[in-house]
This record gives C-alpha cells, sequence and structure tokens, in this order.
C-alpha cells in the first residue's frame, strides 16, 4: 500500500526488537503500517554514510531506535572507553539522519542506569541529568543521557518530535546469553543451563546416588535490588508511544514500585523455572554494582493506568522455557 507508514527498527534483531516484530505481526498489527527490523547485519550504524544508505533504502516516516552496544556490569566495567564512543557515533549518526529524511518521530531507547549513581529514590524523568551515573557503566549512561541532549537540540532549533522511553532491566526470549556479555537474568538463565546439562551428561555417564547435589553459583550478595520488565510488555508500551505519546520528555517505562525484587529473588525464580533443585550459592567477592535504581512510572501510569504487566515468575518461566527450545539458535 503507498500510504503505508513505514517504521524502521533500528537493533530489531534484538530483544525488543524481536517482541515488537512478534507483535507488530499479530496483535497489534495495523495495515497503514510497515514494520522494518534491521540488526548489525544490514549496516553499521556507526558509520554515517552506511547510516544514510540504510535510510535511502527503506526512506522511514518513524523510527525506533534499539540499536546500541551495550552488555552486563563486568562487560560494562572493562570497556567504559568502548561503550561510550560507539554509542556516541550510533546515536548521533540516527538522529542526524533522521532529521535529514524528514521522520516525523525518532523513539530512541534510554535505560534506568543512566540516573545519578548517589540520588533519592524513587527517580523521576526529571532526574536524569542530576549527578554522576554509577562509575561502572559511566561510559554507556552518559552516551545514552546525550540522547536526551540531542532530542532537546533537534526540538529546539527544527521542532523534530525526537523522544525517548527509558526501561528498567529488561529480559525476555532473544536475549544475550553469553556469560561474558548478558545482563544479570539472561547471565543466571545460561550459565544455569550449561550446569545443569553438564550435570545430567555426567549423571548419564557416572550415575551419582544424589542427583540434587549440585550448588550453583551466583556472583554478588544478591541484595541489590531491581525493577525488571518482560521484553514483550516493554514491546506493546514502545508501540503504544509510537502511536500515541508526542512529548519531547522522556517517559519512563517501568513496572511498579512494589514489583523491585532483589538479584537473589530473581536468581531464585530462574532456578525454580529450571526445576533446579540444589543450592544458591553466592559469591560476596563480585561486585555488586549499584544497589538500586527504583524508578518512579507514575508518569506512564498517567496515560495507561490500567496497564497490566506480566507477573515476574511467569515471565521468567516463559523465558527459560523459550531457551530451552532455542537454546543451539540463541546467543550464547
Amino acid at each position: 500500500m503507498s500510504d503505508q507508514k513505514v517504521i524502521l527498527v533500528t537493533g530489531g534483531t534484538g530483544l525488543v526488537g524481536q517482541a515488537i516484530r512478534i507483535l507488530t505481526e499479530k496483535e497489534e498489527r495495523r495495515n497503514d503500517e510497515r514494520w522494518v527490523f534491521i540488526g548489525s547485519k544490514d549496516g553499521d550504524l556507526s558509520n554515517l554514510e552506511e547510516t544514510r544508505a540504510i535510510y535511502n533504502k527503506y526512506k522511514p516516516n518513524y523510527v525506533i531506535h534499539l540499536a546500541a552496544m551495550v552488555g552486563g556490569l563486568y562487560h560494562n566495567m572493562s570497556n567504559n572507553l568502548e561503550f561510550l564512543r560507539k554509542n556516541i557515533h550510533i546515536n548521533d549518526n540516527v538522529l542526524q539522519t533522521s532529521f535529514e529524511y524528514d521522520v516525523k518521530k525518532v523513539i530512541s531507547c534510554l535505560s534506568t542506569c543512566i540516573f545519578p549513581d548517589k540520588t533519592t529514590y524513587p527517580i523521576d524523568e526529571t532526574m536524569v541529568h542530576n549527578g554522576p551515573p554509577h562509575p561502572s557503566n559511566y561510559g554507556y549512561s552518559y552516551a545514552k543521557r546525550l540522547i536526551d541532549i540531542a532530542n532537546h537540540a533537534y526540538y529546539e532549533k527544527h521542532k523534530c518530535i525526537f523522544t525517548s522511553v527509558t526501561p528498567c532491566n529488561v529480559f525476555g526470549p532473544y536475549d544475550n546469553f553469553n556469560p561474558e556479555h548478558s545482563h544479570v537474568i539472561p547471565g543466571l538463565i545460561g550459565r544455569l543451563y550449561r550446569l545443569i546439562s553438564q550435570s545430567i551428561f555426567i549423571q548419564s555417564i557416572y550415575k551419582p546416588e544424589n542427583s540434587n547435589a549440585e550448588s550453583f553459583t551466583v556472583l554478588g550478595s544478591g541484595r541489590p535490588l531491581r525493577q525488571f520488565i518482560y521484553s514483550y510488555d516493554l514491546a506493546r508500551l514502545i508501540i503504544w508511544a509510537l502511536r500515541n505519546y508526542e512529548e519531547v520528555e522522556t517517559i519512563i517505562l517501568s513496572v511498579d514500585e512494589k514489583d523491585e525484587v532483589s538479584i537473589k529473588d530473581a536468581a531464585s525464580a530462574v532456578a525454580e523455572a529450571f526445576n533446579f533443585k540444589g543450592n544458591l550459592v553466592f559469591d560476596t567477592s563480585a561486585a555488586d554494582g549499584q544497589y538500586k535504581k527504583t524508578a518512579n512510572n507514575g508518569k506512564l501510569r498517567k496515560y495507561l493506568p490500567d496497564f497490566q504487566f506480566t507477573p515476574f515468575n511467569q515471565a521468567i518461566k516463559e523465558t527459560v522455557d523459550w531457551y530451552i527450545k532455542y537454546v543451539n539458535e540463541a546467543r550464547n
């Protein structure tokens, strides 16, 4: 259809991009929208000419910008310079090229990890720039903060509706389960799956009497608190934002404050989903990162007071089941 709106999703092959793709092919499908999902194989967004080539090919009317260099706590701690430079280049190229191609709206994806380390809780949309982020991921955080700065600058100079959403910790199918680069929940899932698989292999050979004697080590104390959002819930909210949210100011997309859980609780939920009967051991010599970053979703609730988030344990179980089924195709 010639009157279709073309919606380009950068990072479209990743965790959130895949959730958006699945939803827009089914329950969120609209005949006046054509969705295009691109990944790193389609071009390097840190290269301006390759970015322009992508826009020239698809001629998007709207952009959901999810592409980024991302990683978990330990990967960030070792590579702050790379996270800073790579993401600055990607974000600048996407926003400037969107302006050049007269894109009507860009929604970029930030993260609650960009908020100040020393702050009061809960955090809200007005507090993004109130102080330095946690030193463990300052490269990624400052690069993401600059999107918010750029959005306001493009609006001030050109009246562009370039905005952003700020989710809490995201997890779900199609996540990165690589232990060196993953966030906490996919990291736990991938590591526990490998432990169980190895244990089953050993049991099949040696047949030990007690098959439940295995223990699973979780890095850190387990005490830090996090809000986790299921990728399909976040995808629904981003689709809503594309169609309805017109502010330049960012909006926090997070579960409610009461749904915050500890890393220990998250590890227990993963173990339960695997039906793992062994002990959880916490390696307190490993860094915990930021203790908490509780976000207030009051702005979201004013727009969508009745939005229902998937219960945490259900979302963990669905993610574990997906990983077990597609382990050979997953990012490991």
